[in-house]
């Protein structure tokens, strides 16, 4: 009777959750994170002759950095705390974990600190990506031998 009594007291104490706000809110700090990067992809391909082939990779080097940047000045945290997902899904979300454990850990020196705390939450993300990456290559391969696919 009890916990009855105490989940109804908390259904009427908590404030309800905006979930539309809170989804558009993700959406257009997501959307705002992949046009920045969309601009840099651009930027590369004018002054630098990337090809759209090649312009992918210095792209996220820039905006893993960037996002980097933003952690360690305590930007991308209130960034992350406005707009949720929408700023730990894209791949600038990486690079603040991988900042934020680092930056949380330095204390106890670089080696045992830094150097093993940092990829804690990045280095399943890692292996994880590493790993399908590496299944969707190998489904892809069978099927161009199988004539399904051209490569």
């Amino acid at each position: 009777m009890k916990q009855q009594q105490y989940k109804t007291i908390e259904q009427q104490i908590t404030p309800a959750t905006p979930y539309v706000l809170n989804a558009f809110k993700a959406f257009v700090v997501g959307g705002l994170i992949c046009v920045i990067g969309q601009a840099i992809a651009f930027f590369y391909m004018i002054f630098f002759d990337f090809t759209e082939k090649t312009v992918g990779n210095p792209t996220v080097a820039t905006m893993i950095f960037i996002s980097m940047i933003l952690t360690g000045f305590g930007l991308y945290r209130k960034l992350g705390q406005f707009a949720g997902a929408g700023s730990a899904v894209p791949v600038t979300g990486f690079g603040n974990a991988v900042i934020s454990a680092a930056i949380e850990h330095k204390t106890e020196g670089l080696v045992l600190g830094v150097g093993s705390n940092m990829f804690k939450l990045a280095g399943s993300v890692i292996v994880f990506g590493t790993v399908s990456a590496f299944f969707v290559a190998l489904i892809k391969t069978l099927l161009v031998m199988m004539g399904v696919l051209q490569w």
